[in-house]
């Protein structure tokens, strides 16, 4: 059978879409996307490894607290420096926004400050992680790897999700969650680029194998969660109020870092982060919780019998500091401390409710982070891969309920669909186009058909 060449694949692409991208890939695409996942998985590896180096020497463990606050301070100041030197580390809704239009980044530039700036910031102790500048450098290893081979724009978008879901395996252990999540986090309702998701799972394969040679800590969840009791139908219902509750924070939260982004407008952009540290250093004296991104302290809410009013306090610290420094000039990713605001609720719901405290950390850890991110799928398997939890019902029914409680309110405003490029033919004539009748506003009818009449 004659093999079908390239100007045969372009139009069958035509023909068919996106859908074919896949199917009519050369051989050589596939090698392509096991390089570009083992290359993320290295680059990933690094970027943790040299995280955890630096928090060893920049970390809140090793200050007292006055001393501390001074460091965070400086760390702001030189955050605001870098910036200034070395231009806008970019941030992951225009990663999203350029992966929509033209398959990802178009060079590596943003990185120069991107890598410097978020691990100062998340080494120090910021209350965001390294999610966002981990998947921002992976995802631009595949476009930069797609640029240098001249590849179309859908295999550019494949391999810099290929790159993504290696990143979050890195970074969460989590391959299957991982995979899903790099490709839910680029639409509002659902996962809309069905044809990456077979390079993804090899990408987060990629990058599991790397992580667990690099980490060295083999194929272990990242935490250790107590065995929940086994899921009852009853449980279903403790899914749906996590759903709930879960929105209600997830909006709590989008709507106080939109308030925070407001404040620090009217500061100049070298003082933003200034100010930001100072603010952060001075949560931590309320409580320590304020302090680092939550991977560690997630761990430790589910293992430790902690009171009621330290559970609570730590969520409202924690849930401020978070909105408050991503609004501030630092970087960083808000995935795992949204996992941190639903395992310390879930344990203090087991507490006043006495629901089971595992299964209510794990619902709302996922519906929290669902509501933000809208990736329900996404969140339910990291939750459950990380935790290394049988609980896949009720966590999936409220990352679900979430999803969809808060479905007019966004943190990430470039997450769109993809109908308008599903359906061939022009644009739609925009919206101050003038009418038939000489009025703006609506376009002209088509030939042959006679214009509607006004209301």
């Amino acid at each position: 059978m004659k093999s079908r060449g390239r100007g045969d694949r372009q139009r069958v692409r035509g023909r068919w879409g996106f859908a074919s991208v896949i199917v009519t890939a050369p051989r050589g695409f596939w090698w392509l996307v096991v390089l570009v996942g083992l290359v993320s998985g290295l680059a990933g590896a690094g970027f943790v490894e040299t995280l955890k180096l630096l928090t060893r020497v920049l970390g809140p463990g090793g200050f007292a607290r006055p001393t501390h606050l001074v460091l965070i301070v400086a760390v702001g100041a030189t955050i605001g420096l870098l910036t200034r030197v070395l231009g806008s580390p970019g941030d992951v809704e225009l990663l999203i926004d350029n992966i929509h239009v033209s398959g990802g980044p178009a060079d590596l530039r943003d990185l120069r400050s991107l890598i410097p700036i978020s691990l100062l910031g998340i080494s120090v102790g910021s209350a965001i992680g390294p999610e966002a500048p981990l998947v921002q450098t992976t995802g631009a290893v595949g476009s930069w790897i797609a640029l240098r081979r001249r590849l179309s724009v859908s295999e550019s978008r494949i391999l810099t999700v290929t790159g993504m879901a290696a990143g979050f395996t890195v970074l969460f252990g989590a391959p299957l969650g991982s995979a899903v999540f790099a490709l839910e986090i680029l639409h509002r309702r659902g996962l809309e680029y069905y044809e990456a998701l077979l390079p993804a799972g090899i990408g987060s394969l990629a990058g599991y194998v790397v992580y667990g040679l690099v980490t060295g800590l083999g194929f272990r969840p990242v935490w250790h969660f107590p065995e929940p009791h086994t899921v009852r139908f009853v449980d279903l219902g403790v899914g749906l109020a996590a759903g709930c509750a879960g929105a209600l924070v997830a909006v709590a939260f989008i709507y106080a870092a939109q308030l925070f982004r407001w404040c620090f407008q009217a500061l100049p952009p070298m003082l933003r982060p200034i100010v930001g540290g100072a603010a952060l250093g001075g949560l931590a004296f309320a409580t320590p919780y304020a302090l680092t991104f939550g991977e560690g302290q997630v761990q430790v809410i589910a293992t430790a019998k902690l009171v009621l009013a330290t559970l609570l306090l730590a969520f409202i610290v924690k849930l401020v500091a978070s909105s408050m420094i991503v609004s501030s000039g630092w970087r960083g990713g808000f995935i795992i401390p949204m996992f941190f605001l639903g395992a310390a609720l879930g344990a203090a719901a087991h507490d006043v409710l006495g629901v089971d405290k595992v299964l209510a950390m794990a619902a709302l850890m996922a519906a929290i982070n669902a509501g933000v991110t809208k990736t329900p799928f996404g969140s339910t398997l990291v939750v459950a891969e990380m935790s290394g939890l049988r609980l896949l019902p009720p966590v999936l029914l409220a990352s679900l309920v979430s999803l969809f409680l808060t479905s007019r309110v966004s943190m990430i405003h470039t997450q769109r669909d993809r109908a308008a490029e599903l359906e061939p033919g022009p644009a739609p004539a925009p919206t101050d186009a003038p009418r038939s009748d000489g009025q703006p506003g609506v376009p002209p009818p088509p030939e042959g058909e006679a214009p509607t009449p006004p209301a």
